[in-house]
């Protein structure tokens, strides 16, 4: 079941799981002005991707696009790993659908830890602001990087958290 909210608040919902605390942590840092890693994600350029390892074997993905239509966003889930796709600067929707109302498009591709479905149209929408985050995990069908209205700059962190014992 996907969660979505402030950060701060998605912290202290889930402060008893050990497989966020350090992608929080990393977060925290990330919205600190004049921290490192505040400030090499407000360097990025749009379309620079980073990966950042953290030290519980999680993954920071850090990036920075323009969102696009829906129609060329793609629906995804993941076995082997909880997105936390933090939204630093900007806004995006991000629909959200159970995968077994979902019929693959792709099978389960080991190498990216990933699944694409057909897109079934009509699907629960979130607006994602920054200082906002949502989490899905592999029940959760989602297809973030859309728009409403107009494109616009974002940049974006997602942990990548191993689903892994709690």
């Amino acid at each position: 079941m996907a969660l979505y909210g402030y950060i701060d608040d998605l912290a202290r919902i889930l402060t008893g799981d050990p497989r966020f605390a350090e992608g929080f942590r990393y977060l925290k840092r990330c919205v600190l002005q004049g921290s490192a890693e505040n400030a090499r994600l407000l360097s990025m350029s749009a379309n620079g991707v980073e990966k950042v390892p953290l030290e519980d074997g999680s993954v920071a993905i850090d990036q920075v696009y323009q969102t696009r239509e829906r129609s060329n966003c793609v629906l995804e889930s993941h076995l082997m790993n909880i997105d936390v796709q933090f939204i630093l600067e900007g806004e995006e929707v991000m629909d959200v659908i159970p995968i077994r109302d979902l019929s693959v498009k792709r099978p389960y591709k080991e190498t990216s830890d990933v699944i694409l479905y057909h897109d079934p149209g009509p699907a629960s929408r979130l607006r994602v602001r920054a200082g906002q985050a949502a989490i899905f995990f592999p029940e959760d069908g989602h297809m973030p990087g859309q728009y409403e209205g107009e494109s616009a700059l974002v940049r974006k962190i997602v942990i990548k958290v191993p689903v892994g014992p709690k």
